[in-house]
Parts: C-alpha cells; sequence; structure tokens
C-alpha cells in the first residue's frame, strides 16, 4: 500500500492535473466508481488504477483529487482519438468551457453515430473537468481533431439570426453540425465554409442564446429524429 505522498503514481496523478502533461504524456485521470466502470465497458487500458484503502491510504488519494475528501478510486488512461466520420457529427470552434466539451461529447455519444470534432480554440476534452462532465463517453466514444475544411460532409451551423429554424433548415449526410463559443459565435471566416445555417426558436422575450452545450442537445435531438425520419 502507497503510504507517503512523494510516490511516483501520486506524483503522475499530480502531473496529470495539468494540460502541458497531458498533452506530452498521452495520459489523463478518470475519478470515480462511474467512470472508471465505463472505462472498463468500453475496453480503455488503464496505465493504473488506486483504490482508497486497498492501493493508497486514504488521506493520500484525496491529496491528488481534484474532487476533494471522499475520493474512493483514481484510474489514469491512455487519450484516444476517433477519426472524424459518421453520419452525424459535432464540430466545435472556440468552445473554452471544458465542462461543455464534456457535455456535449455526453450528448454526441446518446444522440450522434460520430464523435465531436475539436476545432481551434477549444477545452482540452480530457481534462478533469470534461472528463466527469462526459460521464464515460470520453471513453466510449472519443473526441476527434480536425479543421472544418478537412471534414467531408453538408456542414450546418447554428445561428440565431438565420432564417430558417432547425426544423425547416436542408440537411443531408453525412452531416457536421457546427457550433462556436457561446458569446462570439463561428468566427466569419469559419461561417463562410458552411453549407447552410439554422437557428432554435425561442419564445417571444426570451433570451437570444442558449448555453452551447444546451444548443447541441436541441440541435442533435432534431437532427437526429429527422434523418431517422427519412431512413
Amino acid at each position: 500500500m502507497i503510504t507517503s505522498p512523494h510516490n511516483d503514481k501520486l506524483k503522475l496523478i499530480r502531473k496529470l492535473q495539468q494540460r502541458r502533461h497531458r498533452a506530452s504524456s498521452g495520459l489523463f485521470v478518470a475519478e470515480g466508481e462511474d467512470l472508471v466502470e465505463a472505462a472498463d465497458a468500453a475496453g480503455a487500458h488503464a496505465e493504473l488504477v488506486l483504490v482508497a484503502g486497498q492501493d493508497v491510504e486514504a488521506g493520500l488519494l484525496d491529496s491528488v483529487s481534484e474532487l476533494g475528501s471522499g475520493t474512493r478510486i483514481i484510474g489514469v488512461y491512455h487519450q484516444r482519438w476517433s477519426e472524424p466520420s459518421g453520419d452525424v457529427r459535432v464540430y466545435l470552434h472556440g468552445v473554452r468551457d471544458p465542462g461543455n466539451v464534456g457535455t456535449i461529447i455526453r450528448t454526441a455519444h446518446a444522440l450522434a453515430d460520430g464523435p465531436v470534432v475539436l476545432g481551434p480554440g477549444c477545452a482540452d476534452p480530457y481534462s478533469p473537468k470534461a472528463v466527469r462532465a462526459s460521464m464515460g463517453s470520453v471513453f466510449a466514444i472519443p473526441p476527434a481533431a480536425a479543421d472544418l475544411s478537412d471534414l467531408e460532409g453538408f456542414k450546418l451551423a447554428l445561428d440565431g439570426d438565420a432564417p430558417d429554424t432547425l426544423r425547416d433548415a436542408e440537411l443531408e449526410a453525412p452531416l457536421v453540425v457546427c457550433l462556436g463559443a457561446e458569446r462570439e459565435g463561428l468566427p466569419a471566416d469559419v461561417g463562410s465554409r458552411v453549407d447552410a445555417t439554422a437557428r432554435i426558436p425561442m419564445r417571444p422575450g426570451a433570451p437570444n442564446s442558449l448555453n452551447v452545450a444546451g444548443a447541441a442537445a436541441i440541435a442533435l435531438y432534431e437532427v437526429a429524429n429527422r434523418m431517422a425520419d427519412r431512413a
């Protein structure tokens, strides 16, 4: 059992809380039974797994946890990346909040057959916050990384000022649903490369924008149902 805070395994977990160490090592941390079980179910290889009271003193595991006291298990895994294929994919540009990135990965796992594709300026999908928000979907359908111009398919961007709603917009498979940052949206040079735009209709007097993760969920639900009706 690990009894020293200077143990190399604990040092590794501490380092992996930082993006530069995750990038250089290709590893990341997952905390909690649910995430470790999701990794096992997806066949993800664990570099190491530490269980409180079994492999390491509970207080020492707490000391390297992002969740604070009460951590029961922490695993270290190899990052995996998907090819940006599928009939329905999500492309993110400049989505900097890791919680939103992780939530969209979870939503895409439920509603799309392709991965979330990360463009420039996005948060690290393997940061602790993003991994937790994905609820294990980061293991089941790992993200992809690509520029929008490299993606094949019909590109549909969400735009609050678009004349068509999601229900009326043109759709073609394979489809790429494109979202930008909540305040800025897609940059002009990116927006000029999409094939169509669509908006989510709001009630009169409602705010003119949604959280990007909420917008992604609505868009994926709508397009998934529309494309299923065509099949």
